[in-house]
């Protein structure tokens, strides 16, 4: 009887082991928090949650600071020869934004041997508010976007127009859907506020890290007012601030003036 009850009990505790194993995810990366990370954007590049990140790693706060080591759902990976950053993030089934965030890896060289750490596809949020890879259609968007994008786009027009009216806000927004749908450009929101032209970001709040930054309540309502259509500047594809000299810039038909920001076509 002794025995039959030390079985059981250790089938029990076997079964539970193997309960946990498979229901939580392996957080087998390791991410280095770099200048103006929040856990909101690391969870955002993980495809998990704020909570899930603070459990697993003892935080009693959302306060990181650079260097600190967080456990993140990620597999280690090592480049091998005919690899590239676009290749590794399209076998992984990520973006290519998302394989460099990860690394802090924002040029394109990388050597045999090197090594990686690639995002879960499913880092173990369930829900799927929280997602990046969530597609969403809010009232009336005239583009899809995911609610990465969402929050990408509500900090881009914070870094560029926070002191301004919410007019300028939504024209900011506006032009960045208008690039997403101008064949011209590329096709998502991520891609077009990370493109280069010439090896130059076309948005400067990438190139000095102020897209970082979080989003303010109001540049967010001025993202999904743009995303449902509102487009103060019908059709504009530019926008500088009147302080800007270029003269490239000011030649180009203007669709708006609102603050100290002008739109163009």
């Amino acid at each position: 009887m002794f025995l039959t009850n030390r079985k059981k009990a250790s089938a029990f505790i076997i079964a539970i082991l193997l309960f946990l194993t498979l229901s939580f995810p392996a957080y087998a990366g390791s991410y280095t928090v770099v200048k103006n990370d929040s856990l909101y954007l690391i969870s955002q590049t993980f495809n998990t949650s704020v909570a899930t990140i603070k459990n697993t790693n003892n935080l009693t706060s959302d306060i990181i600071y650079p260097g600190q080591k967080l456990k993140v759902p990620a597999t280690d990976y090592t480049v091998k020869s005919g690899d590239t950053l676009y290749l590794i993030a399209k076998r992984a089934g990520i973006s290519l934004w998302s394989l460099r965030k990860a690394n802090n890896k924002w040029d394109d060289m990388i050597y045999v041997g090197q090594k990686l750490i690639i995002p879960e596809v499913n880092g173990g949020n369930t829900s799927s508010t929280n997602s990046s890879t969530q597609t969403g259609y809010t009232g009336n968007a005239v583009i899809p976007y995911s609610s990465y994008e969402l929050d990408l786009l509500a900090r881009l027009i914070t870094a560029e127009a926070v002191s301004e009216p919410y007019l300028a806000q939504v024209a900011v927004g506006a032009v960045v859907v208008n690039r997403v749908k101008d064949p011209r450009f590329p096709n998502t929101i991520t891609s077009v506020i990370y493109q280069k032209d010439s090896k130059f970001y076309q948005f400067t709040p990438v190139e000095n890290g102020w897209i970082n930054k979080p989003a303010t309540d109001t540049a967010r309502k001025a993202a999904l007012e743009a995303l449902n259509g509102h487009d103060p500047t019908k059709g504009a594809i530019y926008y500088f601030d009147d302080s800007a000299t270029n003269k490239w810039l000011w030649s180009r038909p203007i669709a708006l003036r609102s603050g100290k920001m002008v739109y163009t076509y």
